[in-house]
């Protein structure tokens, strides 16, 4: 898929989602002058975009920013449900697009087999975070590594159990998860790379604005 088709993909999704009008209004409004509510609401919204976006653009296999936006939930969202729920919720955007406007079927796809074994990996990243309470580079280092080695063990179980590719026996899920080493590292990586830009554009907007302290 051409990056040309993946923004395309993306403003479809921004369309139908309504929510072209809070990316312009955050993007042209001074940050000093939003309130509370707009700006939680914009860096809620602008995650899930991110982590959207960054399955469609073409990337190796698990190279997203799902994990690190996880990870950045679970360090400075208050609301530890809503933590949970930001990264889950672009999965699940995500996945809506990848199944019915990229591969397209004849019924609507609304969750992929196998899912709950991903979203518990992904859930896993944010509790990670949140284990490591105060994001210092050390903590989200550590945060993206514990988060990128549950994902790993939740996932490829999942795969074991699930998807008939391997013998229900220590011999399968040992080759199992032997297999799936090479897309550890791109989850690891995923984390690190997205967890920069994340939390440095966010401590960089964090000088610019007191309401970013009650996000």
């Amino acid at each position: 898929m051409t990056l040309q088709k993946s923004i395309y993909l993306l403003l479809i999704t921004c369309k139908k989602l309504g929510i072209s009008l809070l990316l312009i209004k955050f993007a042209f409004y001074p940050v000093k002058n939003m309130n509370k509510d707009l700006l939680k609401t914009s860096v809620i919204t602008l995650l899930i975009l991110m982590a959207v976006f960054s399955r469609l653009i073409p990337h190796p296999s698990n190279f997203t920013a799902i994990g690190a936006i996880a990870i950045f939930s679970g360090f400075l969202i208050p609301n530890r449900l809503l933590s949970l729920i930001i990264p889950i919720a672009a999965m699940f955007i995500s996945d809506l697009v990848i199944n019915n406007l990229i591969y397209v079927s004849s019924d609507f796809v609304w969750v992929s087999s196998g899912i709950i074994w991903i979203y518990l990996g992904i859930i896993a990243h944010s509790l990670s975070a949140i284990i490591f309470e105060k994001p210092t580079i050390s903590r989200i280092a550590g945060a993206s590594l514990l988060g990128a080695i549950l994902f790993f063990i939740l996932s490829n179980f999942g795969v074991w159990v699930g998807s008939g590719m391997y013998e229900k026996s220590i011999s399968g899920i040992v080759l199992c998860y032997t297999a799936a080493l090479p897309f550890f590292g791109n989850v690891l990586a995923g984390n690190l790379i997205f967890s920069v830009v994340l939390f440095g554009v966010y401590f960089i907007l964090e000088r610019k604005s007191q309401a970013f302290r009650t996000v």
